[in-house]
């Protein structure tokens, strides 16, 4: 009933979107002027956060549309628009107006805590990352199958804090271009994903689409 595959596929989705390895020159420019014990409780809040967003995507998200009366299918093709131009944006090696703004990290150089935001939203646990959650979500509502979501929300924040903590000296182990050619390879990933959220979504619209192929 729950194939290993599938969650193995949610996992790497959500590592594609959230992107801690894209996410540490932000890091680095937003916590320049702190010292490593801050940066610990930032790496820290940030982190937690991450799951806490997720998990409550996992938990919340399906009663949040039915309260706006959104179907699932509008929202894996808006889902799948907003993944797509994010992986349009990770394969030119940009970091995309959907999880941030150069206003927005302005901004946060004056707050005294950048941990919550932009940090851990919209910076990592943004748009994206919610959306394919609630997708996901929708599979199934089995307690197994959102325990399981949730679950990897977690690993996915605990792979955050491992990448933000070592963010110093990883920047030294990889280049710039080298974050920017790994940002690139997880956005031909994700741009796949949202072609697939697109494609299914406008077959449960339209159904007509999916008899005129046969």
């Amino acid at each position: 009933m729950y194939d290993i595959t599938t969650y193995i596929k949610i996992f790497t989705t959500l590592l594609a979107i959230v992107n801690p390895l894209g996410a540490v020159p932000v890091f680095l420019t937003l916590t320049s002027s702190n010292n490593e014990s801050e940066r610990r409780r930032i790496v820290l809040t940030a982190s937690i956060s991450v799951a806490l967003v997720l998990g409550l995507s996992a938990l919340v998200g399906q009663m949040m549309l039915n309260f706006f009366g959104i179907s699932i299918a509008s929202f894996r093709v808006g889902g799948g628009i907003l993944l797509l131009l994010m992986a349009i944006s990770m394969m030119q090696a940009k970091q995309t107006q959907a999880k941030h703004t150069p206003e927005e990290e302005k901004e946060a150089e004056e707050k005294e805590s950048i941990a919550v935001v932009p940090i851990a939203m919209p910076l990592l646990s943004g748009p994206g990352a919610i959306s394919s959650i609630i997708i996901y979500t929708d599979q199934s509502f089995h307690p197994v199958h959102v325990s399981l979501i949730i679950i990897i929300g977690i690993l996915i924040a605990v792979i955050t804090y491992l990448s933000l903590r070592v963010a110093i000296p990883l920047s030294r182990m990889i280049s710039k271009t080298g974050i920017n050619i790994i940002t690139r390879l997880m956005g031909l990933l994700l741009a796949s994903i949202a072609i697939e959220f697109i494609s299914i979504g406008l077959l449960e619209l339209f159904p007509g689409l999916a008899r005129s192929r046969t």
